[in-house]
């Protein structure tokens, strides 16, 4: 059975508002925010009617993916070293999310010519990282295990937070993301991203053996619930969107990270974040990568919010 969504329209003030807190977070340092709406008529790596495009427009349920993500890199020892010893997280954590947030945005939304230099030069800088971990172990982020881990972690983070908090996605819609995801996957150098929910299990078992706890990924929630991430009442929130990052990992992986009840969402609490989720996944927002791209393509503003999608219970 199909229902159509219903787009939400905020209040002008409201609007304008909100629309000056999402150009402030995807602003690059350089103090010039990326323009998702030129040029005209560009496509993007992913086609408009992706379930990629409908899964990243709303910014609770990515926020929530992307700290499910960074938990998973963290627990694999050459990625946590990597990360923690070649960026800036520790020092300037919130340049470093928006920036990684724009990352992403570019990735699906942005017009393809752009979206292909960043991943360039992405690749270009990655190229320059290596090491060796605390216990000697060599390591490169050009590795092609590690782009793979990586980039699955990413796809499996946002999946499962939009599916757990957003809407719930039938079975096909999951699979077309895994496989819209490898594609991007491949222009990272990410070779063997899975593209199916088979694959995607079958890495997760492979990597069991590799999964540890740290406290680096102690001191990474407590750096997340520390930053201003969002503004506002959503300040009130943020320790109950990392609770939901966490409740999203597989069981035996929260377990080997020794993420305990402390990090449980209560039922109230679950509620709540399925409930700001559900009007995230609603609202138009005028400044947001999703809707400036939708422009830039010829289509509505509300045309993600304004599809025919499955009418299923979510779950989890």
């Amino acid at each position: 059975m199909l229902q159509m969504l219903s787009a939400v329209s905020l209040p002008r003030p409201l609007s304008r508002h909100v629309d000056g807190l999402v150009l402030a977070f995807l602003r690059p340092e350089t103090g010039r925010e990326f323009d998702f709406s030129e040029p005209d008529g560009e496509a993007a790596l992913m086609a408009s009617d992706s379930v990629s495009w409908r899964l990243f427009k709303n910014p609770i349920t990515v926020f929530i993916g992307g700290v499910t993500a960074v938990l998973l890199e963290l627990a694999e020892p050459r990625v946590r070293d990597a990360v923690w010893q070649y960026s800036n997280f520790r020092t300037d954590p919130l340049t470093r999310l928006k920036r990684t947030g724009l990352a992403a945005m570019i990735t699906v939304y942005g017009p393809r010519s752009k979206a292909e230099a960043m991943i360039a030069g992405v690749v270009r800088m990655h190229a320059r990282v290596r090491g060796r971990t605390g216990d000697g172990e060599p390591y490169a982020a050009n590795d092609p295990d590690l782009l793979d881990w990586v980039q699955t972690t990413a796809n499996f983070g946002f999946l499962q937070a939009y599916q757990a908090y957003g809407r719930a996605l039938a079975p096909d819609e999951r699979e077309a993301y895994l496989r819209e995801a490898r594609r991007v996957g491949l222009l990272y150098g990410a070779v063997g991203t899975p593209g199916s929910q088979a694959g995607l299990d079958a890495l997760f078992d492979r990597m069991r053996s590799r999964l540890v706890a740290s406290p680096t990924i102690f001191e990474f929630l407590e750096i997340m619930g520390r930053i201003p991430v969002f503004p506002g009442p959503g300040r009130a929130l943020q320790p109950m969107f990392l609770k939901a990052a966490v409740a999203i990992l597989p069981g035996w992986v929260r377990d080997r990270l020794e993420l305990d009840a402390r990090y449980s969402l209560r039922p109230w609490e679950r509620a709540l974040v399925r409930s700001a989720a559900g009007a995230s996944d609603r609202i138009v927002i005028a400044s947001s990568p999703a809707v400036q791209s939708c422009r830039r393509l010829g289509l509505p503003a509300d045309y993600l919010y304004r599809r025919a999608q499955p009418d299923i219970a979510v779950t989890g």
